[in-house]
Formats: C-alpha cells, sequence, structure tokens
C-alpha cells in the first residue's frame, strides 16, 4: 500500500522531537509537556508514522486555533514590537536560551504541517470524541499538578496570574466546557466542511 507521507518527513519530525524534549525538560521541566501544543507536536510523532488520520485531526482540534492566535501575537511583536495578548512572550525573554527559543519555532510550522496532512489524509470525525475525553483529563492534570503561578492551559485563569472571581473548581469546569462546545466543537464542524469523511 502506498504511503501518504514521505519517510523522510517522518525521520527528520521525529528526530526534531528527539532534540526538543531534553532541552525543553531542562529549561521548563516535565509539567510544560502538559502544554495542549506540547503534547500536539509529541502526538505527531506516531500520527506520522501510522499515518493516523484520527491521530492529526484529534491534534487539528486540540491546537490549530490556539497556535494561529499564537502566530498572530508572535508576528505582531516581532515586527511592531507590540505585546497583543502575551502568548508568545517568552520568545522575546533574554533570559532564555536563543537554542531553546529557536525549538519554539515549531509554533509557526505545527498548524500548516498538521492542516496539509488533514487534507492528504482527510478528516475523521473520531478525532473530536478523541480530543474532548483527552482534553479533560490533560485539564484536570493541569489543575492537580501544576502551580497556579505556571498556569499551565489557562486553568487558573486566562494571562499570568489566576483569577479570582470565580472558585478555582468552577472556572476549571467553566474552561473544560468551554474548550469543548466554544473550540473543539466549531473547530470539528469546520473541518468536517473543508476536508470531510
Amino acid at each position: 500500500m502506498a504511503t501518504k507521507i514521505d519517510f523522510s518527513i517522518k525521520i527528520i519530525y521525529t528526530l526534531f522531537v528527539g532534540c526538543l524534549i531534553p532541552v525543553y525538560w531542562k529549561q521548563y521541566g516535565p509539567v510544560n509537556f502538559l502544554w495542549f501544543s506540547d503534547i500536539s507536536m509529541l502526538l505527531l510523532v506516531p500520527a506520522l508514522w501510522l499515518e493516523s488520520r484520527v491521530l492529526f485531526s484529534a491534534a487539528a482540534l486540540s491546537v490549530v486555533l490556539f497556535e494561529l492566535l499564537w502566530n498572530i501575537d508572535f508576528f505582531v511583536r516581532l515586527f511592531s514590537g507590540r505585546n497583543l495578548i502575551g502568548l508568545s512572550s517568552y520568545m522575546f525573554d533574554p533570559t532564555i536560551s536563543l537554542t531553546v527559543r529557536a525549538l519554539s519555532l515549531f509554533h509557526v510550522w505545527l498548524p500548516p504541517l498538521i492542516i496539509w496532512y488533514v487534507y492528504r489524509l482527510g478528516y475523521d470525525s473520531r478525532g473530536l470524541a478523541l480530543q474532548i475525553p483527552f482534553a479533560w483529563v490533560v485539564l484536570l492534570a493541569s489543575y492537580l499538578f501544576v502551580k497556579p503561578s505556571d498556569n499551565v492551559n489557562w486553568v487558573y485563569g486566562f494571562g499570568e496570574k489566576p483569577q479570582s472571581r470565580l472558585p478555582s473548581l468552577m472556572f476549571l469546569f467553566l474552561l473544560m466546557l468551554g474548550f469543548a462546545v466554544l473550540v473543539y466543537l466549531p473547530s470539528h464542524l469546520v473541518l468536517k466542511k473543508l476536508f470531510g469523511d
């Protein structure tokens, strides 16, 4: 059976992830790998090797919208110096090594890569049924195992500081609901229309 993903892409991507993991682990620690963008980056290794429609579809639901926001934030700051929403502010932090920040440029090419292979393989609606419960587990783990000051996946509030308007568990519940209803479901409908299954 002919493959739809070139072997060299699989090798290059796997080597890149293999280089990034120890660098990120040393710089940020293991909890950094709870960020949805990092999870999707890791998920693409088996997705590429298995040429899995469902894994690519779940990754598209998980991060494409947020990665687009990251890119807008990054390029606006890069070219104008203005900080829009702060998603990419660490890319301009001189206390973080240039090597780490260069590796973090995966945020730029990850969304096109995911969309390209969703286009090539087709969108699989099962990605929604996989992504929602998986995201809820990740959000719960981010809440239970990460310090509020790190605020991974914004489980303590939007922005750098934890929110204080709502009880923290209520905010977490609303966030979980929001990801499912406001991010994943609309993304699913758009991807299904564009790349059908």
